[in-house]
């Protein structure tokens, strides 16, 4: 489906939870989540045994292709965070809906924070899943060293999918079945190279370290114990400088914890978001 140029894929009836994908990745970053809110497959039964809803049953999961990525419009390019949120302000509008929960893992969790901070009338929760609120060091050394270290494969002709093959298992935690290291895989192999420069030099411009403090809607922190990206204790800070934050470490996940650990990650997503939309 298509909305405001935008790509999405929608699952579930209720409250409304629009998850926001990594940059390696794209709406079936969270099929675990889709197919849970669907019944289709679900990770923690329908009800908790005492008629309560469990896992993602009565919301609706919404998950889109960030422009760029799919059949998603490309729109400012090469993006900025700015030009992010306001494609994702587009789509909420384009679909009619009041304030949702946003989902966001790696990058995606960067730009959920940066649509709060921009448009919090959109805004009623965050649940910010493997990312932090900046990225790398204060100056601009690392993100170079960084881009030069991402875009070396490309450079020396080795493809997306020869990327993708490579880093997929380096991103999971020591326990991922390789089922998983292939969903994380896919998504990757399929991202343009055009796509994925652009979006690598918007990833290190991102820091709102300084305006933590100003985000007023609950926020609910995933971290995985094995993730180098996103460290755990880097997330836990974060969540101690939020105002109205919970913080959950999944030990054994690496970097892609919805799709590692997806029957916990819907039971804490689910939990929160039922109870901040009351």
């Amino acid at each position: 489906m298509i909305a405001a140029g935008i790509q999405y894929e929608l699952a579930g009836t209720g409250p409304p939870v629009l998850c926001l994908h990594g940059i390696g990745g794209g709406l079936e970053s969270f099929r675990p989540q889709l197919d849970d809110a669907a019944g289709t497959v679900s990770a923690s039964g329908p009800s908790d045994g005492a008629g309560k809803p469990s896992g993602l049953s009565g919301l609706t999961v919404i998950a889109w292709n960030m422009p760029g990525y799919g059949a998603s419009e490309e729109g400012l390019w090469p993006p900025t965070f700015g030009s992010l949120s306001a494609s994702l302000g587009r789509l909420i509008e384009g679909l009619g809906l009041g304030p949702v929960s946003l989902v966001g893992q790696s990058i995606g969790g960067m730009v959920a924070l940066e649509h709060a901070l921009r448009r919090p009338e959109h805004v009623s929760s965050l649940v910010l899943v493997a990312t932090t609120p900046a990225f790398g060091g204060r100056d601009g050394s690392f993100g170079e060293a960084f881009l030069k270290e991402r875009l070396a494969p490309l450079e020396a002709g080795v493809g997306m999918a020869g990327m993708a093959r490579d880093a997929a298992p380096r991103l999971v935690g020591p326990s991922a079945a390789r089922d998983v290291i292939d969903s994380v895989e896919r998504p990757m192999a399929a991202v343009s190279e055009k796509t994925w420069r652009g979006i690598l030099e918007c990833l290190v411009t991102f820091d709102r370290r300084s305006e933590l403090g100003r985000v007023t809607a609950p926020c609910c922190l995933i971290a995985g114990g094995h993730d180098r990206s996103a460290p755990a204790r880097t997330m836990a800070r974060m969540a101690e400088r939020l105002v109205n934050a919970e913080y959950h470490l999944i030990e054994r996940a690496g970097h892609m914890v919805n799709q590692e650990a997806p029957a916990r990650v819907n039971r804490i997503m689910g939990e929160f978001v039922r109870r901040t939309v009351g």
